[in-house]
């Protein structure tokens, strides 16, 4: 499939995969916003499991997404996104 890419198209896949990581907490830091806007629960526990295929993703380790998941505080979320950004 690689044969029928142009230069330009290979290099944005490229690009792509080398910054999935940053694109991913991009994500991530959406979904806390998201979560603050939810107005149901049912919209809540939607988002928050869009979180945890995030965290998993990201291969955050297992204890960590165990506790932000149990929690479900937008803000330690928050703050931990803001950590791994650095």
């Amino acid at each position: 499939m690689a044969k029928n890419l142009s230069g330009y198209q290979q290099k944005v896949i490229k690009d792509y995969y080398k910054n999935i990581d940053k694109i991913a907490l991009a994500k991530l830091g959406e979904l806390v916003g998201s979560i603050y806007l939810a107005e149901t629960q049912k919209k809540k526990d939607i988002l928050w499991g869009q979180v945890e295929a995030s965290l998993k993703q990201l291969k955050i380790q297992p204890a960590i997404i165990e506790n932000i998941m149990k929690k479900r505080d937008a803000v330690i979320l928050a703050k931990n996104i803001n950590d791994w950004a650095k």
